[in-house]
C-alpha cells in the first residue's frame, strides 16, 4: 500500500535542518569570526570617565546627569547586545564601560553630544582669518575628507529633500557624482574672489534669542546684526584646534560664527549662521539608509523625519532660502546649513520652493560616508541630543573583572548538570535517550554559532549572565523532548503501532510545547525589556536558546523519532529501545495498585 500524499518526510527535514547549520557555519567562517565574542567580566574592555562640562564651572543639576545617563544607555543598545555599563559617578561624572579593546568609537558615539540645528547661512568665507569684506560665494563644492573622532575619515554630506507643492524637481549632477533633486542641487560652495555677498533680506523669523546688543545691519555683511559675531568671524580660523567655534553650539544665540567639517582638502570654510529655525529635538526618527542608484545616490545617508513642529518650520526655512535664491542666486541666504555639534555638516542651496514634506537626508561621499558612519550617525540622532556637554577625563584598558577560578567552576557546574541530564535520559529513556542526547549536541552546535554570528553582527559578547542563561536553557530542550516522549509512551500503552503512535502523541505534544515555549520566551522578552546590564543579558541568552529549542524539537527531535520507528530495533520494542511495549504496561499494572490503594485510604 501506498503511503499517503502528506505523509511526513523526517528525512528532508533533517536533510534542511543539517543545511541551514552549514550555512550558519559558512556565515561565521565568511564573516571572519570562528569564536564567542566575551564580555567585560571575562575578557576585559574600555573604561572611560566623561565629565560634564557647564558654562559657569559648576556642577550640573542632578536631572540632567541623569538624563544624560539614559540616552547614552539607549546609544548603547542601539549599537547592539554588548553588555556596555553606563553609570553616573559622583555628581559630574558618567563612567562607561565597554566589552573589548579599541572601543574608542564607540566611546565616542555614547559621548557625543549630538546637537543639531538647521540655521540660514548669512555668510561664507574662506576658512582662514581674515579682515575687511567678505568673500562671495562660488560654485565650487567642498570634498569632505576631514578626521572623525574616532581617528577615521569624516565625510562632509550634503542634505536633500523631497518638495512638495507645485515644484517641479529636476536631476542635477554635483561635482560628487549624484544628482539631488532640484530643490537642493547646489553643495556647499567655497569662496574665491573678493566681492562683497548680496544684500538679499532674510524671511527668516529667529528662535533663539540674540546674544548681544543687536545693532544696524553692516554693509559687508547684510542681515547680520551682531558685530561680535562679525569680529569673531573675521577672527576665525578653521584650518586647525577643534573646529568648533565659541558659541556655535549655542541654539539660544541669533547668530554664530562656525567652521565647516571639511579640514583636509584645503579648501575649509567659515560661516555666519542666523538664528536656529530648526531643533534636533524634532527629529522624530534617524534611520541609516543604503545607496539607491535609481535616485544616483552613491553613498550611505541618513534619512530624516520631522514631527509636526519640525516640519513646519522646514517648510519656513526653505521658503526663506528659496526666496534669496530667486532674486539672487549666489547669495549666501539662499543656503540652509545643518549644524552638529558645532560643526556645519552641509549647507545646500534652496532652488525651487518650500520643501514641506517632513522629510530630509544626510549623505556624502562614497569613500567615506559609508554604512558605518551612516549607522552611528543615525544612532546618536535617533536618542536626541545629550543635555551636556562632555569631556573625556580618562581612557582605560582594563581587564576581566572575572577570574579564571570563576570562570571554570561556572563551566563545571554546567558540564555536571549536563552529564546528569544525560545519565537520567540514558537510564529512563534507553535507546530513545539517544534521540534526546543527539537533541542536546544539536541544540549546542546552533547555538554557538548563533553566539559567533551575533557577536559580529550585533555586537553580542558572552558575558556570566549569558552562559547562565545557555545553562538554564539545557532544561528547557530537555523539558520538549521529555513532553513528547510521554505522550510518545501513553499511546503504546494503549495498544497503538509505534508508526502511528508517532504522529498521534506529536499531535498531542507539540501544542503543549509551543505553549511552554511561549511563556519562557515572554518572560524573557519582558525582563530584557524592563532590565538592564547583566540581567538583560540573561534574558537575552534565554530568549536566544527558547527560539533554537523549537527549531530543534520541530526539526530534529520529532523527525529522528519518525525514522528510528522504521527500523526493527525500535518498531519491533527491543527491550533496551524504551518502547518495549511489555516493559511499558508492565510498569503501569506496578502502578495501578498504588493508585487504587491511595485513592482508597483518602
Amino acid at each position: 500500500m501506498a503511503p499517503p500524499k502528506n505523509a511526513p518526510k523526517p528525512g528532508r527535514t533533517l536533510l534542511a535542518l543539517f543545511a541551514i547549520m552549514v550555512v550558519l557555519a559558512g556565515l561565521a567562517v565568511w564573516q571572519g569570526q570562528t569564536k564567542p565574542k566575551l564580555g567585560l567580566d571575562l575578557a576585559g574592555g574600555t573604561t572611560v570617565t566623561l565629565t560634564a562640562k557647564t558654562a559657569n564651572g559648576k556642577n550640573p543639576p542632578a536631572n540632567q546627569m541623569n538624563q544624560a545617563v539614559k540616552i547614552m544607555t539607549k546609544r548603547v543598545n542601539g549599537l547592539g547586545v554588548s553588555d556596555a555599563e553606563v553609570a553616573k559617578q559622583g555628581s559630574n561624572n558618567i563612567v562607561v564601560n565597554v566589552p573589548g579593546e579599541g572601543q574608542g568609537r564607540v566611546v565616542n558615539l555614547i559621548g557625543t553630544t549630538a546637537k543639531l540645528q538647521f540655521r540660514q547661512v548669512f555668510a561664507v568665507a574662506d576658512g582662514k582669518p581674515s579682515s575687511g569684506a567678505v568673500p562671495a560665494p562660488s560654485p565650487s563644492p567642498s570634498k569632505g575628507t576631514g578626521e572623525k573622532k574616532d581617528g577615521g575619515k569624516s565625510p562632509s554630506p550634503s542634505v536633500s529633500a523631497s518638495p512638495s507643492g507645485s515644484a517641479s524637481p529636476s536631476a542635477s549632477s554635483t561635482p560628487r557624482g549624484r544628482a539631488l533633486s532640484g530643490a537642493l542641487t547646489a553643495p556647499t560652495p567655497k569662496p574665491s574672489g573678493s566681492a562683497a555677498p548680496s544684500s538679499t533680506p532674510s524671511a527668516s523669523s529667529p528662535l533663539g534669542q540674540p546674544s548681544g546688543q543687536p545693532t544696524a545691519p553692516t554693509q559687508d555683511y547684510p542681515g547680520v546684526t551682531d558685530k561680535a559675531v562679525i569680529s569673531q568671524f573675521e577672527a576665525l580660523n578653521c584650518y586647525g584646534g577643534d573646529r568648533r567655534a565659541p558659541g556655535s553650539n549655542d541654539p539660544n544665540r541669533k547668530f554664530v560664527a562656525a567652521c565647516d567639517q571639511d579640514e583636509e582638502s584645503g579648501q575649509a570654510a567659515k560661516y555666519i549662521l542666523g538664528p536656529v529655525r530648526v531643533l534636533g529635538e524634532n527629529v522624530s526618527s534617524a534611520t541609516a539608509m543604503p545607496p539607491n542608484a535609481q535616485q544616483g545616490q552613491a553613498s550611505w545617508s541618513v534619512s530624516l523625519k520631522f514631527d509636526g513642529t519640525g516640519a513646519r518650520q522646514f517648510g519656513e526655512v526653505t521658503t526663506a532660502a528659496s526666496q534669496a535664491y530667486q532674486q539672487n542666486p549666489s547669495s549666501p541666504q539662499a543656503q540652509v546649513a545643518i549644524v552638529l555639534d558645532g560643526q556645519v555638516v552641509s549647507a545646500p542651496s534652496i532652488r525651487e520652493g518650500a520643501i514641506t514634506g517632513g522629510t530630509a537626508s544626510i549623505d556624502g561621499p562614497p569613500d567615506s560616508f559609508d554604512q558605518q558612519y551612516a549607522t552611528d550617525l543615525a544612532n546618536v540622532l535617533k536618542y536626541g541630543a545629550l543635555p551636556l556637554e562632555f569631556k573625556q577625563s580618562s581612557i582605560d584598558e582594563v581587564s576581566s573583572t572575572l577570574g579564571s577560578d570563576q570562570l571554570t567552576g561556572g563551566l563545571i557546574a554546567g558540564a555536571i548538570g549536563l552529564g546528569l541530564v544525560v545519565l537520567y535520559c540514558l537510564f529512563y529513556y534507553r535507546g530513545l535517550g539517544l534521540v534526546a542526547v543527539s537533541s542536546l549536541v544539536v541544540a549546542s552546535v546552533i547555538t554557538y554559532e548563533a553566539v559567533v554570528i551575533l557577536g559580529e553582527g550585533m555586537g553580542f559578547r558572552l558575558s556570566l549572565p549569558h552562559i547562565i542563561g545557555l545553562i538554564v536553557s539545557i532544561g528547557i530542550t530537555a523539558d520538549s523532548f521529555i513532553v513528547y516522549f510521554e505522550r510518545l509512551r501513553d499511546e503504546l500503552r494503549a495498544g497503538r503501532k509505534l508508526r502511528s503512535s508517532v504522529e498521534n502523541a506529536w499531535k498531542r505534544a507539540r501544542r503543549t510545547i509551543l505553549v511552554a515555549d511561549a511563556v519562557t520566551f515572554l518572560a524573557a522578552l519582558v525582563l530584557y525589556f524592563l532590565a538592564v546590564g547583566g540581567v538583560a543579558g540573561f534574558a537575552f541568552a534565554m530568549g536566544l536558546t527558547t527560539l533554537i529549542d523549537v527549531i530543534v524539537v520541530f526539526f530534529f527531535t520529532k523527525p529522528m523519532v519518525a525514522l528510528l520507528a522504521r527500523t526493527n530495533f525500535f518498531g519491533r520494542g527491543h527491550p533496551m529501545s524504551g518502547l518495549d511495549p511489555r516493559r511499558l504496561h508492565k510498569a503501569q499494572d506496578t502502578s495501578a495498585p498504588a493508585a487504587r490503594t491511595t485513592s482508597q485510604e483518602a
